[in-house]
């Protein structure tokens, strides 16, 4: 009978083996696979955000330059608009020194 249980126990061993070999495959490629691929389409996806952040950052730095370039039209003309606005309260001063010695 001693025997007979000597026998058993190596091939109980065996299956209990293969059984743990199979559970390692199975959690290695149903984990480490698809996280893999994961990973490489996540790296894909910063890839491609960090280009669009690079074409949004080229064009906001155009739209800053034309709104700086606009601000500096915009005081400019308010400028010229107080000088002659200051230029038109002169001649009507002279128009009204003048209209008062002719009279």
């Amino acid at each position: 009978m001693s025997a007979g249980s000597r026998a058993t126990f190596p091939w109980l061993l065996v299956a209990a083996s293969v059984l743990l070999a199979a559970l390692l495959t199975y959690t290695l490629f149903v984990g480490y696979l698809p996280a893999k691929r994961r990973i490489a389409r996540l790296q894909r996806e910063v890839k491609e955000l960090s280009a669009r952040e690079v074409e949004l950052q080229a064009k906001l730095a155009q739209f800053e330059q034309r709104f700086a370039g606009r601000e500096r039209q915009l005081s400019s003309a308010a400028a010229e608009r107080e000088a002659m606005a200051q230029r038109l309260e002169e001649l009507e001063r002279e128009l009204a020194a003048a209209r008062g010695r002719r009279r």
